[in-house]
């Protein structure tokens, strides 16, 4: 075999290898746990593009949200509907809780509460008045279009012979229940709910496999712990409206109102301040930044 050969061989060899290392490197980056900073650049970026929205695409999205939440109202009357009365059914219905928000979750639906955080990292990150505007804007539309879906839902079920008497009176009991709390007590149970939303958009970039479990994990905590969402809560404001059990009055200044402005402290004020706290300062440095914002194209 001649010099060239043996050097052309050796050439290729040395070039696999560092091909091999390359790709070592990368599992290990893979493998490890994504920090904070590249978690804000993610969800940053989510929320930049949701943001640049035309109107449109959020109110179709936010309807269909609206309207597939409706689920977690369903499930759990499903389940209490075939359950003894025992005093540990309320945590084995909560699981029905969480079918609404896969639905809506996976399906990358316009969801108010998914929101608060999302889209106010980019204005935290780059505050100005159009920034500003933008998110006041899209909550608008979503928030609207969130409830109009619930309002279809909760007229399906109220109106239509698809559900039976069992069921229909469960969906009655589960609305009582979620919407009949003293505004006050409403607005402070909102508050975890809106954590625990925002909580979960913080942790599904890093999630992988696991997101389904993360999703169920904690919208089952907001049900189990008689926590008060905005959305889910308003196809049970919306089905006691239709109903006549709860005049406007009742159903917007003692539910409506609280529940979501303890949904946005607990996920504005509280989570996302916590989190932006937490990477300021490191988002703020040129190098970072610029690392983060490559790093984050790979994970998103």
């Amino acid at each position: 075999m001649s010099d060239t050969s043996i050097r052309h061989d050796a050439d290729q060899r040395d070039e696999q290898g560092k091909q091999e290392e390359k790709e070592d490197e990368r599992s290990v980056s893979d493998a490890k746990r994504l920090s904070s900073r590249l978690i804000y650049e993610v969800v940053r970026r989510d929320g930049f593009d949701e943001l640049n929205r035309s109107a449109g695409a959020l109110a179709w999205s936010g309807i269909a949200a609206g309207m597939m939440i409706a689920f977690s109202v369903l499930a759990e009357a499903f389940l209490r509907s075939h359950l003894p009365i025992a005093p540990w059914v309320h945590l084995v219905e909560s699981i029905g809780y969480s079918f609404g928000f896969l639905l809506v979750i996976i399906g990358r639906m316009q969801l108010f509460t998914e929101n608060t955080i999302s889209t106010v990292l980019p204005v935290a990150g780059s505050p100005s008045l159009g920034n500003f505007f933008k998110v006041v804007r899209l909550w608008t539309i979503v928030l609207a279009a969130n409830v109009a879906g619930a309002f279809l839902a909760a007229a399906f079920i109220a109106f239509s012979p698809a559900f039976s008497a069992e069921i229909t009176a469960a969906v009655h009991e589960i609305s009582h229940e979620a919407t009949g709390n003293p505004p006050l007590e409403g607005f402070f149970r909102a508050i975890p709910a809106g954590i625990l939303v925002a909580a979960i958009v913080w942790m599904l970039p890093t999630s992988g496999p696991s997101r389904v479990f993360i999703i169920i994990l904690f919208t089952w905590l907001i049900a189990a712990g008689d926590f008060t969402h905005i959305i889910a809560g308003s196809v049970e404001m919306a089905y006691m409206l239709l109903t006549g059990v709860q005049s406007p009055r009742e159903a917007v200044g003692d539910f409506f109102l609280p529940v979501l402005a303890g949904n946005i402290i607990g996920g504005t004020t509280v989570f996302t301040m916590m989190a932006w706290g937490q990477v300021r300062n490191e988002v703020d440095h040129p190098d970072s930044s610029t690392s983060a914002e490559h790093s984050a194209q790979r994970w998103r």
